[in-house]
């Protein structure tokens, strides 16, 4: 077995670059996802709307600019399941929060 001996500072350093260099790898592959239209850039203002709490529906139908009869009409649901899903009334079938999902081009997660 062989050893090797380097100094704390040394170690420290080496670490450090290591750490930068994970980081830098992670940033190009989630740079490579986006330009592969595997994940997309989402501004701070819908993030910060998700994040108080607003319904995330709305928040998805408004930041694709659909309104609740375009989302419908996209989805195959009815207008008042939207309505009532961004008010808080009620839940939604998973069958039709799917819909709704595909629809707006994000994952069923994004919108419960």
């Amino acid at each position: 077995m062989d050893t090797v001996t380097i100094d704390r500072a040394e170690y420290d350093r080496l670490r450090a670059a290591a750490e930068d260099l994970e980081d830098l790898r992670a940033y190009d592959g989630a740079m490579a996802r986006i330009a592969a239209g595997e994940e997309e850039l989402v501004p701070a203002d819908v993030v910060g709307r998700l994040l108080a709490g607003e319904s995330p529906l709305r928040v998805w139908r408004e930041y694709r600019a659909f309104t609740q009869a375009q989302l419908a009409d996209a989805a195959g649901v009815n207008r008042v399941q939207i309505a009532n899903i961004e008010s808080g009334g009620k839940t939604g079938s998973v069958e039709t929060v799917k819909k709704l999902a595909a629809a707006l081009e994000v994952t069923l997660d994004d919108l419960v």
